[in-house]
């Protein structure tokens, strides 16, 4: 059985809920897990009522999971409900991602087991989680007789899966602006990356895991490897702009090389960092390659010739390439890129580090790029 939503419980608290008949949530005061009791909690005395045990968290995606357990039979039958109290683990008296008016105590009319938890609300991607149970019964008085807390359970919520990043790339098709062409892509760094790839890595520029900059609940942070590289030009020259935040040396290499009919092409995020600008972030991985393996279980794949973002095309028997003009695209591509490839150049401009998106964090409350699940 699934939970109904909790925004739902909260504006119609009273309601019988015909919809989904066996099981409600509402917002009420419960005792902790030493037992106190807040002095308006409607909790009456502890009675000898079954003990969750044996708990179990599956199906766990960003904002929802099964839970189930075990209970001994006897006073079975008075079991008119369940307490479920849920903490994000690095902080349990509090939880920055949920809204201030939402409790982390939820109570569940008593319905077969397993069932769903399901709420954006005060559930977040990626995130660790500590649950415990107790089982109770309502008396006529409206009162509850209550059980001892279970043991508590820890288990970690899920990334975006496919169907999320479908609705991000939904979002980011609305605001990507016509096509630009252009002909190479580039990655800045210090003179010391380049030679340090030089003399460690034989000239060769190897990937690197992603960092956690954007959604909190991308696939890709923290677990793809590649080689992040850039593809903007500027509106009057078509050229790459000299300025950069990420260094003063350059390398350039021309778009066939990286983006071609062997390539595959992915979607990966969509974020802004409470700026009035936004990023989309792309993979392009070698067909058959192992990030071509791990995008394609975890990435909506994009039509590398109809698309809003980046397009090969051919005209006259030559690969031509065009980018949105109104995202910031930053493009990852999955496999070693020798420097022989491409040439290095220091650039003329200035090193802009406010445009770094290192570590970055997607603003939660933009409407443009986030989804109704946890960010």
């Amino acid at each position: 059985m699934e939970v109904p939503r909790l925004d739902h419980a909260l504006s119609s608290p009273s309601s019988p809920c015909e919809e989904i008949k066996n099981l409600s949530l509402e917002a009420i005061q419960l005792c902790d897990r030493d037992g106190n009791k807040s002095q308006d909690s409607g909790i009456a005395e502890m009675e000898e009522l079954p003990v969750p045990h044996n708990i179990k968290i599956n199906n766990i995606t960003c904002d929802s999971f099964k839970i189930s357990w075990d209970m001994d039979s006897k006073s079975k039958d008075r079991i008119t409900h369940y307490f479920i109290d849920l903490n994000k683990k690095e902080n349990k008296n509090s939880n920055k991602f949920k809204h201030k008016d939402v409790p982390t105590k939820l109570v569940a009319k008593a319905v077969p087991l397993p069932m769903t938890v399901r709420g954006h609300w005060f559930l977040s991607p990626r995130t660790e989680y500590t649950v415990a149970v107790q089982t109770a019964s309502k008396q006529v008085d409206g009162d509850y007789v209550v059980s001892e807390w279970s043991e508590i359970i820890e288990f970690c919520t899920a990334d975006y899966s496919k169907v999320h990043l479908t609705q991000l790339l939904e979002k980011a098709d609305v605001i990507a602006g016509r096509m630009l062409k252009f002909s190479v892509f580039y990655r800045n760094q210090h003179k010391e990356y380049f030679d340090y790839v030089r003399e460690h890595h034989g000239n060769a520029m190897q990937p690197s895991i992603k960092d956690n900059s954007g959604s909190h609940g991308s696939p890709i942070s923290g677990k793809l490897e590649g080689i992040f590289f850039s593809c903007s030009t500027e509106f009057n020259t078509g050229k790459p702009p000299q300025d950069s935040p990420y260094g003063r040396y350059r390398f350039e290499i021309a778009a066939e090389k990286l983006f071609n009919p062997n390539t595959n092409l992915y979607f990966g995020d969509f974020y802004c960092m409470y700026t009035a600008y936004h990023y989309v972030i792309l993979v392009i991985a070698p067909v058959g390659s192992p990030g071509d393996e791990f995008c394609k279980q975890r990435l909506p794949q994009l039509n590398s010739k109809d698309n809003k973002f980046l397009t090969c095309t051919e005209e006259d028997g030559v690969l031509v390439y065009h980018h949105a003009q109104d995202v910031i695209l930053e493009v990852i591509y999955t496999d070693p890129v020798p420097l022989s490839l491409g040439t290095v150049a220091e650039i003329t401009g200035h090193q802009l580090m406010s445009l770094s998106t290192a570590n970055a964090k997607k603003d939660p409350s933009c409407k443009t790029c986030n989804i109704s699940v946890g960010r």
